[in-house]
């Protein structure tokens, strides 16, 4: 007895000594790493360290961190001339809130197209790769081993034989997902590979949760491919010829050229060294002097990168500044509290908020835990749309001023964990035609109908929530 007692009391110092220390870690980590996390997140780490140090601190020192960047950089801003009129005060806004974030100033486009579906999305992807006479970048989340990926993967590898720079950037997770592409015969024919990442072999800190989420093909430095279809069957046209016959989901991409495009190459050249574990040096962002009356667009890239978690913040502005309307559609709407009740208070004070989602996503927790917000904001008086097929596009329309569209979805893990880009359209016909799609699926889902939980399910939406924002 007397020996299992004096076991049992130093087990109980070697815990509190682990406690200690693993507080001590939690703490020096916040501080030099600028952490800034949701009080549930803290809360939770903290607890968890105190109750169960042996489980949480390996767990913390895996997935604790978010931010690769251990201070905001130091460097003097190249602010021009607001390229708005003061009527526009969303754009305005905008504008001047991504320079504060140390956003890319906007630049020029041309010939906008936004894809229709599927097909239409392919079509000018197949053309983007074949008419590339010199380069060809591409970041995607997955590369499907289906009809569609085997097509675009021998796309890639003729250019390469043919003398085109043929690189690919796929996510160290997302490639396991699609069915792990044969990475060797991409090499084999010149295409340069590289994941972003890899979760077992990477020496990145917090490699497990530094996903690049971003999707774009960039041709010859100016000609960009960009939303949020990864290269796989279901985010075109579906697989029919597969053993389970895979469904096309409904997607949002787009295609432009001029220096928008090479902005975007900027963002893939930053992802590439990263990725590469190569020492990248100072980067300039090339901001050419803007041309008044032109069609004008930004890149919004976000992540651990950036030291403000951008696309959160411009959406969370918005909900403040906006004047008329929100119009929003996305696969996963789980956001945070504070941009959930951003929402439902722009709905109090008369701002139409409309929002399209799947009725039936492919995440099922998701869906689950996204109740209580959508009651929220339908009690405060916006209003949500369930589309029949899986929507898997990701766009905000603000005003009628300002179109955002991408990879970014509504949720926690777009919002503050992973590698995201958006891109921010302030031309009025560009606005007009995201929204206008938006429109049409809206036009084609049912009203969402909010009703009254049971205490044991608002428990488990409750708890669903409160772990959401730690996955």
């Amino acid at each position: 007895m007397i020996f299992l007692d004096l076991i049992g009391r130093h087990w109980e110092v070697l815990d509190a000594l682990l406690a200690a220390v693993g507080l001590v870690i939690y703490v020096m980590a916040s501080h030099t790493l600028h952490q800034r996390r949701h009080p549930s997140a803290a809360i939770a780490w903290v607890l968890g360290i105190l109750l169960i140090p042996y489980l949480i601190l390996p767990l913390y020192l895996v997935f604790g961190s978010r931010k690769v960047l251990a201070s905001r950089p130091i460097k003097e801003a190249r602010r021009m001339g607001l390229p708005f009129s003061a009527e526009h005060a969303t754009a305005v806004r905008s504008h001047q809130l991504g320079l504060a974030m140390g956003l890319p100033n906007p630049v020029t486009y041309d010939a906008l197209v936004i894809h229709e579906d599927g097909t239409h999305s392919l079509n000018a992807l197949r053309r983007l790769i074949d008419r590339a006479e010199r380069s060809l970048a591409v970041c995607t989340f997955l590369l499907g081993r289906d009809v569609l990926g085997d097509e675009i993967g021998e796309k890639l590898k003729q250019r390469a034989r043919e003398g085109v720079r043929v690189r690919l950037l796929i996510d160290g997770i997302g490639i396991y997902l699609g069915g792990y592409p044969d990475l060797n015969a991409f090499r084999a024919a010149g295409v340069e590979v590289v994941r972003f990442v890899p979760p077992f072999f990477s020496s990145r800190r917090g490699r497990t949760n530094l996903r690049n989420h971003r999707k774009m093909l960039i041709a010859d430095d100016v000609h960009l491919w960009c939303g949020g279809r990864n290269l796989a069957a279901e985010y075109f046209e579906g697989d029919q010829r597969a053993i389970r016959k895979r469904k096309p989901w409904v997607d949002l991409s787009f295609d432009l050229s001029g220096e928008l495009a090479r902005q975007a190459q900027h963002q893939f050249e930053q992802d590439w060294a990263f990725a590469s574990e190569r020492s990248v040096r100072d980067y300039c962002l090339y901001e050419p002097r803007i041309p008044g009356g032109e069609s004008l667009a930004q890149l919004v890239a976000s992540g651990p990168d950036r030291h403000d978690d951008t696309i959160a913040i411009l959406l969370l502005s918005a909900c403040f500044t906006s004047q008329r309307r929100i119009l929003m559609v996305t696969p996963y709407f789980v956001p945070d509290t504070s941009l959930g009740m951003a929402l439902s208070l722009a709905a109090r004070r008369g701002i139409e908020i409309d929002l399209v989602l799947p009725a039936r996503s492919n995440h099922r927790l998701a869906d689950f835990a996204r109740h209580r917000l959508l009651r929220d904001l339908v009690e405060a008086g916006g209003r949500v749309w369930l589309h029949p097929e899986m929507l898997h596009a990701k766009a905000v329309i603000i005003d009628d001023e300002l179109a955002l569209c991408g990879s970014a979805n509504i949720d926690g893990r777009s919002l503050y964990l992973n590698y995201e880009m958006m891109v921010a359209f302030y031309d009025h016909q560009a606005v007009h035609g995201f929204a206008r799609w938006i429109e049409a699926r809206k036009q084609e889902a049912t009203p969402y109908v909010s009703h009254r939980p049971g205490i044991w399910r608002e428990l488990a939406e409750g708890l669903l929530l409160w772990l959401a924002f730690q996955l």
